[in-house]
């Protein structure tokens, strides 16, 4: 009986068995084999040297091959080794040639595809560009036939209209032209009158407001990502128009406003013309008008229905920080890192008075008109509040207690409130009438607020920031908390008779809650 060495298929001189698998090799060819790879080659499992069974057989002597029984047989028979093996290295060479020129052509083709994808992202960002461009454009041709730029202009409201140039923008003078009898006359008129209706209306609840309970129940209803751009996303401001709630004005990191309609869920107007992104968006309390703030310092007046620019006002000299409107509707508040705040003349774009916090030496954050309008607030860099008299021009009370900069301040409707948020992770309630502060909301380590914002009724405060979320005003219980957004809220603003909730966030999205149907 002879053996065969299962990895040369020849009779071996030094027969070993593998208990592993059973099978015959070469002493010599298994102990090189394991030196390589500690397994047996035929199953695969771990084999070593010591395990190898010497298996013994009478020795057998090897008959030499016919073919070499002479010197030049012998030597014939390594050539022809010799020549095999050129042609096998050769063979390999062509192979390796042909694999590397596989190669390059997947990278090739791998490259193009990449290419290829990359120009259609941008295609799609394009189209849904377009796509937002055209929605405004389809609704305003619904509703507003083709006109001569004369006749255009004829439609604008005679008081908003007044001064325009050419292009139909008019560039107000920086130039101050102080407070005079007529208009601190104006204020002082239009605050007792409103002092009047709030203590009317806090006798009572507004019919409608929703509850409590229904304000526990609001779930995310709707969700718009195509408002503004995608190549530059974030919906950095966000108001509700208090004639008609379904009209929603937002300001974007593309530099845009866009006025939308809840309701029909179409864009009404696109507001195009700051230099760098829109901060602070304010709809006009009974007309047709939006006043947008931007980092590029200015402050645009437009009319919404034909998406015309009436008016830039240059009160500052750099990024706006604050914008409010007078209750009378007339004059807009603004603040800016420059450390000045100023009134301006919505009518006629003339800047009416400018005056520096001489005591800020990094510049305003915030400003709010009081519900009178009388008096205003101003943050700072410097954690403090400022409530400045706005006849006398005049700092008449601070605030201090917070730590960081001062990201947001609310109002609240009846007057009696101001709450404050700042970068300590905290929400401070003031009450206006002893100047100190009643409440302190700590909120979770490192929760950022972006903005602040009372219902109409005073019985709602709205935050938004790391999330949004809704406190009830007086006992300062917190009634919901949405975390809908994927990336930081940074406006919220309540509908009417807070019946819904609108929030905005730097995810390019704008959200609205309410109670759902089958709730």
């Amino acid at each position: 009986m002879s053996l065969i060495c299962s990895l040369s298929n020849e009779v071996p001189e030094h027969p070993v068995l593998s208990p592993v698998s059973g099978c015959i090799y070469e002493k010599r060819l298994i102990i090189k084999y394991l030196h390589e790879s500690p397994t047996d080659p035929i199953n695969g499992q771990p084999l070593t040297e010591e395990q190898l069974i010497d298996v013994k057989v009478t020795p057998l002597s090897k008959p030499k091959p016919p073919s070499a029984t002479s010197i030049p047989a012998i030597l014939k028979m390594l050539q022809d080794e010799w020549d095999a093996c050129m042609l096998h290295s050769f063979t390999l060479r062509q192979q390796l040639q042909t694999a590397r020129q596989e190669l390059s052509h997947v990278m090739y083709q791998h490259d193009a595809a990449c290419r290829v994808i990359a120009r259609l992202n941008k295609e799609v960002t394009a189209a849904r560009e377009a796509l937002a461009t055209l929605k405004p454009q389809a609704g305003i041709s619904q509703t507003v036939p083709i006109q001569h730029p004369h006749e255009q202009a004829a439609q604008v409201p005679h008081h908003v209209a007044a001064g325009i140039s050419g292009d139909n923008t008019q560039i107000s003078a920086s130039t101050a032209e102080g407070m005079n009898d007529e208009i601190i006359q104006k204020l002082q008129d239009k605050a007792s009158v409103l002092t009047q209706l709030r203590k009317q209306r806090g006798k009572r609840v507004p019919e409608g407001l929703a509850s409590i309970d229904d304000m526990r129940n609001f779930r995310c209803s709707a969700t718009h990502t195509a408002l503004h751009s995608a190549s530059n996303p974030g919906i950095l401001a966000l108001d509700i128009s208090p004639k008609n709630s379904s009209i929603i004005l937002t300001g974007g990191n593309d530099r845009q406003a866009v006025v939308f309609n809840k309701d029909s869920e179409q864009v009404i107007a696109t507001l195009k013309g700051h230099q760098k992104k829109v901060t602070h968006v304010i709809h006009h309390f009974e007309e047709d008008i939006a006043i947008t703030g931007s980092s590029d310092s200015s402050i645009r007046v437009w009319h919404i229905p034909s998406a015309q620019c009436l008016k830039v006002l240059k009160a500052h000299d750099n990024a706006i920080t604050g914008l409010s409107l007078h209750p009378t509707g007339d004059y807009v508040l603004s603040s800016a890192n420059d450390t000045y705040w100023a009134l301006s003349d919505l009518r006629t774009g003339k800047l009416i008075t400018k005056v520096q916090d001489t005591t800020s030496q990094r510049g305003l954050t915030c400003a709010q008109f009081h519900p009178d309008g009388i008096i205003f607030g101003i943050g700072t860099q410097e954690s403090l509040i400022k409530i400045w008299d706005l006849k006398e021009c005049n700092n008449v009370a601070d605030f201090p207690g917070h730590a960081g900069s001062i990201n947001a301040i609310a109002f609240s409707e009846n007057g009696y409130y101001l709450a404050t948020a700042a970068e300590d992770a905290s929400i401070k309630l003031w009450d206006l009438r002893k100047l100190k502060n009643f409440k302190t909301i700590t909120l979770d380590d490192r929760y950022e607020v972006r903005d602040l914002v009372f219902d109409q009724s005073g019985m709602y405060l709205g935050v938004a920031g790391t999330d949004v979320r809704v406190y009830q005003a007086k006992q300062w219980d917190l009634l919901k908390v949405f975390n809908d957004h994927t990336a930081l809220a940074t406006g919220i603003r309540f509908g009417l008779n807070a019946n819904y909730l609108a929030s905005s966030s730097m995810d390019r999205s704008l959200k609205f809650y309410q109670q759902l149907s089958q709730e």
